[in-house]
């Protein structure tokens, strides 16, 4: 009983503050938009395989939804889909719009090659 009350605890704090310690991509989309179908035809099914995928998980957000708590844009998105590369909650680039897979794979490919090192990395590794 003791350990469910535990987990219970930590799920509800982990809800409660969402924890950004890590590198998400956030592609902000709505209903009906025939450049995200594009996007989910073509690369939505293998992006969470790809190495690219792992560095920066897939966030999906409603382009008509407020801004997730703890989340900072540079501005809000204007077209869907808009894909924002975040660090730690704050976003770091963009793309507007989804210029097809070879394009995207691209963009994707020099917003991350342009990340920080993680503090503590040594050059190189």
């Amino acid at each position: 009983m003791r350990l469910l009350k535990v987990i219970s605890l930590l799920l509800v704090t982990t809800l409660a503050f969402p924890a950004f310690s890590q590198t998400r991509l956030m592609m902000v989309e709505e209903d009906g938009c025939p450049w995200c179908e594009r996007w989910n035809a073509e690369v939505g099914g293998i992006y969470p395989k790809t190495e690219e995928g792992e560095i920066a998980p897939l966030w999906r957000h409603d382009i008509n939804d407020p801004a997730p708590e703890g989340v900072t844009f540079s501005s809000p998105a204007q077209y869907t889909p808009t894909f924002i590369l975040l660090v730690d909650g704050t976003e770091v680039n963009r793309i507007e719009g989804y210029p097809g897979e070879g394009f995207f794979w691209g963009l994707l490919d020099m917003m991350l090659a342009d990340l920080p090192e993680p503090a503590g990395a040594s050059p190189g590794s």
